[in-house]
């Protein structure tokens, strides 16, 4: 067995070899002799049909073959109807003989070959063929063999002498056929429409061919032969043109329902009506008509009308279901929160639901005819036409547009969809030619936006807004700096101001937060006053403020200064509840300035800013600095300060100093007070004052004041086993206390230097006790009660009350330098001090005059009975070798310099 042929189906040398075989046919009968052109002529066609018929039995063996079937049963006809030719051709019967003979059983038996395959393409197509395509093909049936019974005698009449074979069983073979097609054509699918087309024409054609054939059995001609044979291979030309075009069995056509084509009902109708036409026609001539045609117009017309009625019954149906569709849709659509929008070629609005809901809301029949553009705000024009001209029309970008309400308000809206629609032609108005594909309409769909617009905002707000103040937070800080960059790059200059508050902590401590948060609140609103309009002022966090400046750096530094003057004092203006109205805060702010470079990054923007302002705090409250002026030398040691302070103690660049204390009526040192000494190897000596708060904010003032603690005890316990009665003194960081380690840490530093706890006396300021009243309770009267000194430093500096006095476990007061200035020469000073040193008396409180530096300071405390004394004046700070030598050698005539007279007493 041969394999199977491959490639497609050479449609074009067939129907070229075709094409010749029929100009040969057509020429045989006129130039042939009789005798020859009647073998020849059906032995050319039947030699045609057989090569036909084996290259399709060979197509349909290919891998892959597209309904093989049907290819098969095609082949089996076209050998049949070949072998017919051939004994023709071989009997010399002709193409068109005028007696029936054996060629005509051939030819007979591939009338039921063509039902099957009529059947095999009914089947690839579903099987769908309806009531209503069957009563088109009855009447197309009837109606064409009453025309054949009509037609034929007219033009053979010498036909009814013929053979009735070839005269009326081959017109009604051809009526049959020709039924059949109409039928094959109204009950495929649409992928198969094509195929049908072609095998309508080719069972079209071979219709004539039977027609002619039967016409030239009653009148042979040559020019009936010629029409035959024509007919004859151009229905074979047709037929393989149908199984080219035919998809195969796998098409999927579920979702494209058959519907009955246009053409197979007209025909239909058609040739029912040309019928009743003829047969009136020919009644009016003279014609008689036969019972048999009668019946047979009778039973046309009643499958007409009912055709009729079964159309009429689908259109009742169908308006049905669409009329409850379209309810269904416009429920659905005029409920949806989502609008849709249909345009027309010019751009105007065909059709609109859901447009909106409430009083301000456009009926549709307002918006239908009207310019979509006469409705969206002139500054979203743009917008709707570069959605609509979108390259992907399913992507309208995120884009909104305003739209224009009953009441002339305007409302957004955001393109949810842009979709071309088929019905439907061109873009809208104004729109740039191919923004709707192919030339098609559009249907925008739109969402309301109002409502989460709105609450888009308020959350927008909500995060670029601080919630205490008011003003714009650090994000929105963030967004404004990048927009002055760009402006600086454009030559607009830009300035940033970085503001931190003096004095602010104290306030917390002391007042509470509430106050704190008063503070804050009553700071924004006199930056809000003192800015200027195109200025942007905002809270970055905490006790920080900033204010972007849209102007060079001299208005900026200007305008710092005018901050800093309205912003001196604050603190008086704030109600406090609940604390005590005598608290009096020194509150101000340090400014530091820089000029925005559009090369430089905010966050090189910010950290100028910020190096400035320590630098402005470096230099003291309420100071201004601009970037570079001595901001990098400032900041550059307070860096270099913080990070080589974790490795100091290690190093051994700590060290202790101790300063006496001495007793005017004593006469003698009775104690040191311990004071901390950083020796920095590059910078030299690092005053506490500087390094302390950098220990407090690193989170290393505690491992630090306990080094201390554990070393002071342990050298003053020293002193005293030498035979030396002193007292110790140590200064206390809040931090420490906070941290809740304070009370083990001093029992361990006791118990490891075996110093008596009162030798020990722990110095602490009164913010400390103020702002952590529970913890001063508690922890600072656990170590007064284990036989610890408590005093009371800086005592006469900021906030001191002497409420406090009463209810703390106080021992000592420590009077501040500052408190002590002008004791000699000013009586209130002095009076103040002997008050407090008559407070001390009266309460049991040893008072310590701390930072005597003259003479007549000296004079003057020991006149008002001050008997505990620090300064200079009596010893300065010394380091723990020298401190024995210093305690023996003190110099007691000291004590017995001129006296003054206190207060100019």
């Amino acid at each position: 067995m041969a394999p199977p042929a491959t490639g497609t189906w050479p449609r074009t040398t067939v129907l070229v070899a075709l094409a010749a075989v029929a100009a040969g046919l057509a020429a045989l009968p006129v130039l042939a002799p009789a005798g020859l052109s009647r073998h020849a002529g059906p032995l050319l066609a039947g030699a045609t049909t057989l090569i036909v018929g084996v290259l399709v039995h060979r197509h349909s063996r290919r891998p892959g073959a597209v309904s093989p079937g049907v290819w098969r049963t095609f082949a089996v006809i076209t050998a049949l109807v070949g072998a017919g030719q051939l004994i023709r051709g071989v009997t010399g019967a002709g193409v068109n003989p005028q007696t029936g003979g054996p060629a005509d059983v051939a030819l007979a038996a591939t009338a039921p070959l063509a039902l099957v395959l009529w059947y095999l393409l009914a089947r690839a197509a579903g099987g769908r063929a309806s009531l209503q395509v069957a009563l088109d093909g009855a009447v197309a049936l009837i109606a064409l063999g009453v025309l054949v019974e009509v037609v034929l005698p007219a033009v053979a009449p010498r036909a009814a002498g013929a053979d009735r074979l070839l005269t009326s069983g081959y017109p009604a073979a051809s009526a049959v056929l020709v039924a059949v097609g109409l039928v094959t054509l109204a009950s495929v699918g649409p992928a198969r429409r094509r195929a049908a087309g072609w095998l309508l024409l080719a069972l079209g054609a071979l219709a004539v061919t039977l027609t002619s054939g039967s016409i030239a059995a009653a009148e042979p001609a040559a020019g009936w032969d010629a029409l035959t044979a024509v007919a004859y291979v151009a229905g074979l030309a047709a037929t393989t043109l149908a199984l080219d075009a035919d998809p195969g069995p796998g098409t999927d056509e579920d979702a494209d329902p058959v519907v009955t084509p246009l053409a197979g009902v007209l025909v239909s109708y058609c040739l029912a009506f040309g019928v009743v036409l003829l047969l009136l026609a020919g009644w009016a001539g003279g014609r008689p008509i036969s019972v048999l045609e009668a019946v047979a117009t009778g039973v046309l017309l009643a499958a007409t009308l009912a055709r009729t009625l079964l159309w009429a019954a689908d259109a009742t149906r169908l308006t049905r279901q669409v009329l409850r569709a379209e309810a269904y849709f416009r429920t659905l659509v005029h409920s949806a929160a989502d609008i849709t929008i249909v345009l027309d070629q010019r751009g105007a609005i065909t059709w609109a639901s859901g447009a909106g809901k409430g009083p301000a809301a456009w009926a549709a029949r307002d918006l239908e005819g009207r310019p979509l553009l006469d409705f969206v705000h002139p500054e979203d024009r743009a917008d709707l036409v570069r959605v609509l001209a979108a390259a992907d029309l399913d992507d309208p970008s995120g884009r909104s547009f305003r739209l224009r309400t009953r009441d002339g308000g305007w409302r957004p809206f955001e393109p949810v969809r842009v979709i071309p629609s088929e019905a439907l032609h061109a873009a809208p108005e104004g729109a740039p030619r191919g923004a709707a594909r192919g030339g098609n309409g559009l249907v925008l769909h739109l969402r309301d936006v109002d409502d989460r617009r709105s609450g888009e905002l308020e959350l927008e707000r909500l995060a670029y807004t601080d919630y205490l103040t008011g003003l714009p937070n650090r994000a929105r800080l963030m967004a404004a700096l990048a927009g002055a960059r760009s402006r600086a790059a454009a030559g607009e200059a830009g300035c940033l101001l970085l503001l931190d508050l003096d004095g602010f902590k104290a306030v917390n401590d002391v007042a509470g937060h509430e106050a704190g948060d008063l503070l804050l609140i009553e700071v924004a609103d006199r930056l809000r006053a003192t800015v200027r309009d195109r200025d942007l002022v905002g809270r970055l966090g905490g006790d920080e403020f900033a204010v972007v400046v849209r102007g060079g750096l001299s208005e900026a530094t200007a305008l710092a200064e005018r901050v800093v003057t309205e912003l001196a004092g604050v603190h008086r203006a704030v109600p406090t509840p609940g604390a005590d109205p005598d608290l009096v805060f020194d509150v101000s702010c340090s400014i530091g300035v820089t000029a925005l470079d559009p090369v430089d990054e905010v966050a090189v923007t910010i950290r100028s800013a910020d190096l400035a302002l320590r630098a402005a705090k470096a230099a003291g409250k309420g100071c201004v600095r601009r970037h570079g002026e001595a901001a990098d030398s400032a900041t550059g040691r307070r860096t270099r300060l913080a990070r080589d302070l974790p490795d100091a103690l290690a190093r051994g660049e700590l060290r202790l100093e101790y300063q006496p204390v001495v007793g005017t009526v004593e006469r003698r040192v009775l104690g040191v007070e311990a004071l901390l000494r950083w020796d920095h190897p590059v910078l030299g000596p690092v005053p506490p004052a500087e390094f302390v708060p950098l220990a407090e904010d690193d989170g290393l003032i505690v491992p630090l004041q306990r080094w201390v603690l554990e070393q002071a005890t342990a050298e003053l316990a020293g002193l005293l086993r030498q035979g030396r009665d002193l007292q110790l003194g140590v200064n206390i960081s809040v931090r420490h206390l906070q941290s809740g380690s304070l009370v083990p840490d001093v029992a361990a530093a006791l118990a490891r230097s075996g110093l008596p706890p009162r030798r020990l006396m722990l110095e602490v300021t009164e913010s400390l006790f103020l702002g952590q009243p529970d913890r001063a309770d508690g922890d600072l009267q656990t170590l007064h009660d284990m036989g610890c000194v408590i005093s009371l430093d800086d005592f006469g500096r900021g906030y001191s009350t002497f409420a406090h006095l009463t209810r703390l476990p106080v021992d000592v007061l420590k009077m501040d330098r500052e408190f002590l200035a002008g004791i000699e020469a000013d009586e209130r000073s002095a009076a103040l001090v002997h008050t407090v040193i008559e407070l001390g008396r009266r309460l049991s409180i040893d008072v310590v005059a701390e930072g005597v530096e003259t003479p007549g300071e000296l004079a003057a405390l020991q006149v008002l009975g001050c008997r505990y004394l620090q300064g200079h004046l009596l010893g300065g700070p010394v380091g723990p070798e020298g401190l024995a030598a210093v305690i023996d050698s003190f110099d007691a005539t000291l004590l017995d310099g001129e006296p003054a007279a206190a207060g100019g007493r």
